[in-house]
């Protein structure tokens, strides 16, 4: 088979009036794409239709399933298929004519450009108009649920799409668990938070001009029992739905000229005043006492401690104060911030969490605030290795990291929501944070993979609810210097 050889997928149930009608319509397109057909059993023959068509050309094909077994299901035998086949590329769409046949052609081309193509219905003001008010209603309120729910920024329920299969490794679709209609958006959702690219392109969408729809009352409850269920399961286990390993370029939300370019522009320079008014607040009056309370509990005084990822370094007063701190950032504007803010109190270094330029067994601590939420599955789990490394037998890590469920989290969710769908402002007041912590048990599963043993877990109201604050520890594994350590109980 040629390597750019494409297929384009139809699920159908019943679609007998439907079915050669936009066999014949995709025809008339002389779109250089292979045909395939999952029929589930349709009692009113639209298999047997098929079957004349799959005898009528040989780029057409046919997937007979045996009942009625859900659309999910249907798209998923579809792209399995698609996979085995070695195809590149893959578009799926609908048999009754609310996915233009002629649009398909537009859909290939964004396709050079991106992993997934979706329509989108909400891009353009008029395409829903030939539709009745209550599917108007139902297209509405699901997408404004799974904005609000799960943050995805997209057109998350149609099926007209395209997967570029050559750049969609086929274990990703393994992840999606729903094999009904929120397969779409559960599917979309498991993209995004894997980094994907995807791209939409407005769609009008007309009303059904053949057959019925099959949406039932029981498909919108289950849909909603999913939902609810993606939340939990994004908010507790979250790398349940990740890639392992992660095998996209980069990894990162930002690059290291990324985080020097946020440095040297002041951090946030479209931000509104009161924003930077309320962040201050929280660093001095919230954030560094609860810094140097974990610090001071989990350190002795003087004992040499990294401060990975220190950033400009603000609310570091107290511990440099309390212990000798080695500064570590990638970006130099940061560097230059933090000397600025405590002059020459700490040795800056110039480097990655990811590849720490320091010896074995180096510091008795490292510490990092607000850090690990930028950085990959993968990437963080190298970054406890590293910070395994240079600790000394004993050694303990201060983790702050903000939790899926932190009230400065989900504020600054609706705060960028509001911007966006009210003031029509869509840049981010912070950089993005793809890893947020769901669980002590996911914070153990970390620190267990990279050597280290789970010390303390602490999420509580003496920092409102800011950061889940997690201690681990490097096993001695022989004899350690008591003046190193103390044994204080963690504050809560």
């Amino acid at each position: 088979m040629p390597p750019e050889r494409k297929l384009l997928m139809i699920p159908t149930y019943n679609e007998a009036e439907n079915v050669e009608r936009i066999y014949r319509a995709l025809l008339a397109t002389e779109l250089d794409v292979d045909f395939l057909f999952v029929d589930d059993n349709s009692p009113d023959g639209t298999g047997k239709i098929i079957d004349r068509l799959v005898a009528e050309s040989s780029r057409v094909f046919v997937l007979h399933r045996t009942g009625k077994l859900g659309v999910g299901a249907a798209h998923q035998a579809g792209i399995a298929w698609a996979y085995t086949k070695g195809y590149r590329r893959l578009v799926t769409m609908d048999c009754d004519f609310t996915h233009d046949p002629g649009r398909v052609a537009a859909f290939l081309a964004v396709s050079d450009r991106t992993d997934v193509v979706i329509g989108s219905r909400f891009l353009d003001p008029g395409s829903l108009d030939e539709w009745v008010w209550y599917r108007k209603l139902l297209t509405h309120a699901a997408h404004l649920l799974t904005q609000i729910v799960l943050g995805l920024p997209y057109d998350g329920s149609g099926a007209f799409r395209v997967y570029r299969l050559d750049r969609i490794p086929q274990r990703i679709f393994g992840l999606v668990q729903d094999r009904g209609y929120s397969f779409f958006w559960e599917s979309l959702y498991i993209f995004w938070i894997n980094r994907f690219a995807i791209e939409q392109i407005a769609i009008p969408l007309p009303a059904r001009t053949y057959g019925h729809s099959k949406m039932r009352l029981r498909d919108i409850v289950l849909g909603l029992r999913r939902l609810g269920g993606l939340f939990w399961r994004s908010r507790t286990d979250k790398r349940s739905l990740l890639l392992e390993p992660v095998t996209r370029e980069g990894g990162r939300v930002n690059s290291a000229g990324e985080w020097d370019a946020y440095w040297q522009s002041g951090t946030s320079p479209k931000s509104p005043g009161w924003y930077d008014v309320i962040a201050r607040f929280y660093r001095y009056r919230i954030i560094q006492p609860s810094l140097d309370r974990f610090v001071a509990a989990c350190f002795a005084r003087h004992s040499r401690l990294l401060h990975a990822g220190c950033g400009s370094g603000e609310v570091d007063g107290g511990v440099l104060a309390y212990a000798n701190v080695t500064a570590l950032d990638i970006s130099p504007a940061a560097l230059e911030r933090y000397r600025g803010h405590h002059r020459d109190t700490a040795e800056l270094v110039n480097g990655s969490i990811l590849d720490i330029p320091a010896p074995d067994r180096s510091f008795d601590g490292v510490y990092s605030l607000g850090v690990l939420e930028h950085f990959s599955r993968d990437e963080i789990a190298q970054a406890l290795k590293e910070f395994r490394r240079v600790l000394t037998p004993g050694g303990r890590v201060l983790l702050f990291w903000p939790p899926v469920l932190g009230l400065s989290v989900m504020a600054l969710h609706v705060i960028h929501f509001l911007r966006a769908h009210v003031l029509g402002k869509r840049d981010r007041l912070h950089p993005d944070e793809p890893s947020l912590i769901g669980s002590r048990r996911e914070a153990e599963r970390y620190l267990e993979e990279a050597g280290l043993t789970l010390i303390d877990y602490a999420f509580g109201p003496r920092d409102l609810f800011t950061y889940a604050v997690i201690v681990g520890e490097r096993p001695a594994g022989g004899t350690v210097e008591p003046a190193r350590h103390q044994t204080a109980t963690m504050p809560s």
